[in-house]
């Protein structure tokens, strides 16, 4: 069996609770760790609840990706819609326009701090 451990995104040097605010305040997310080996480097680690984390590592130029993209699920579609509005309360800039265009599952993305898209996904029945 295989499962995602974790994925890194970039992020400028500096900016952790920046990154706090997004991932933790903003997500839900439990900050964790970093070993100390790697938390010479800075950045930040996040956990969710279902044990997949999203590190986040200094880049020196940070440039953030296009497309490339991790996507978090919630259980409910009043999960989807609150979560939005929170992120909304604390100044993200949520995106609605793919909500209802993927068969399977309602969406937003939303950009951190640091313009990393990330996709909210809620796994409809269908």
């Amino acid at each position: 069996m295989m499962r995602i451990h974790h994925v890194q995104v970039g992020m400028p040097a500096g900016r952790e609770d920046d990154a706090r605010t997004f991932y933790a305040d903003g997500l839900g997310l439990a900050e964790v760790p970093k070993p100390a080996e790697l938390a010479k480097r800075d950045g930040a680690w996040f956990r969710s609840p279902g044990g997949a984390e999203i590190h986040l590592g200094v880049e020196d130029p940070h440039r953030p990706q296009a497309k490339a993209h991790p996507a978090l699920a919630v259980e409910t579609e009043a999960a989807l819609e609150t979560l939005g509005e929170k992120l909304e309360r604390l100044g993200f800039d949520v995106d609605w326009s793919q909500r209802h265009n993927a068969d399977g599952f309602q969406r937003f993305h939303v950009r951190d701090p640091f313009g990393n898209r990330v996709e909210i996904v809620w796994p409809v029945a269908v």
